[in-house]
């Protein structure tokens, strides 16, 4: 109840401002990934040792002789991206709010994202505090793509309307992108399996996944295969339905996200996993997830209602329409019979 009393007194935020907002937050998500993946390949997942303390009895670095400076600034300078990431998040939630009528979807996926960066947080303490064992890890990077994809739901529902979703493709193309969905899914987990055994723990001392690197790429490569197989069966789909613009051009963009990534990807396997590029990889990772959200929320549209008319209507005596070739309006039947 105060925080509806606080949205009631503000004023209304303009969509714009509250799509830039939005656009905040998908960079935000996206982007505590990577550097996520920063503390994990710098080996300064324990950095900071305790949470929400960096040490006990102080928030922030201090000296300390077990731990090197720079690794605690750079596990301190990922918990200061999620603060900030919480504060712009914050800020389109209350912004959605603003909006009258209000918006119901809009401010659902509003909600949403302080709410997902507070889950975060609370996710990145428990790796810490269990001293990052592989799977929370992948847990904790895991329900970062799952909130990225809502940050771009959000994107998209600020220009939304208010009324039901219309397709602007067939029910079958939908599946496929669905099942595409799926398969994009089973790649980022087999991922994280694939990095929970490799060299990068974050710290020297966090014991790895017991499964060699080489048959959990392989099942990584497999899924990408299997990934860009229904991305072809999907782009003759297109073709053969005559899909808007809007759903061709997302539909391009991830697959030379997707071609990038697995480029990206095989290069990494082949030079040893160097740390730059195992960052990178996850950065990709991050990309490909929002170009997929991207042709997703393209494949429905959901229009604003037709602006009410105003003042008595004159029937159609008073209708026109466009007088062939000239441009120019003529008179219809009826008006030119004085109906």
């Amino acid at each position: 109840m105060v925080l509806q009393a606080v949205v009631n007194r503000l004023p209304v935020v303009p969509l714009p401002l509250i799509r830039a907002l939005a656009i905040v937050t998908v960079v935000g998500q996206a982007g505590i990934a990577v550097t996520g993946a920063v503390v994990r390949v710098t080996g300064s997942g324990l950095g900071c040792p305790t949470w929400p303390e960096c040490f006990p009895g102080s928030l922030v670095p201090t000296p300390h002789p077990e731990v090197d400076a720079l690794n605690q600034w750079i596990e301190f300078g990922n918990r200061l991206l999620s603060i900030s990431l919480v504060l712009a998040a914050g800020l389109a939630m209350l912004a959605a709010l603003t909006l009258r009528p209000r918006r119901r979807r809009l401010v659902w996926l509003a909600v949403a994202q302080p709410l997902g960066i507070v889950a975060q947080a609370v996710i990145g303490g428990f790796v810490v505090l269990s001293g990052l064992v592989w799977w929370s890890v992948a847990v904790h990077f895991l329900v970062s793509m799952v909130f990225t994809w809502l940050a771009v739901l959000l994107v998209a529902a600020v220009s939304d309307g208010p009324g039901p979703a219309r397709p602007l493709v067939p029910g079958a193309v939908r599946g496929l992108v669905a099942t595409s969905t799926l398969v994009l899914g089973a790649l980022l987990v087999a991922g994280t399996l694939v990095t929970a055994a490799g060299p990068h723990a974050g710290d020297a001392a966090t014991p790895r996944l017991g499964i060699a690197v080489a048959p959990l790429a392989q099942l990584h490569a497999d899924l990408l295969f299997g990934y860009l197989g229904l991305l072809i069966g999907l782009g003759f789909a297109l073709r053969a339905t005559a899909a808007p613009r809007i759903v061709t051009r997302r539909f391009a963009i991830l697959v030379a996200a997707v071609l990038a990534q697995g480029a990206l990807g095989g290069t990494q396997y082949a030079l040893g996993v160097p740390e730059a590029l195992a960052a990178l990889h996850v950065l990709g990772a991050g990309l490909v997830t929002v170009a997929a959200a991207g042709l997703w929320v393209a494949l429905t549209e959901r229009p604003a209602p037709p602006a009410a008319t105003t003042g008595p209507s004159t029937g159609p005596a008073d209708a026109v329409v466009p007088g062939p070739g000239s441009g120019e309006p003529v008179l219809t039947e009826g008006a030119r019979s004085g109906a």
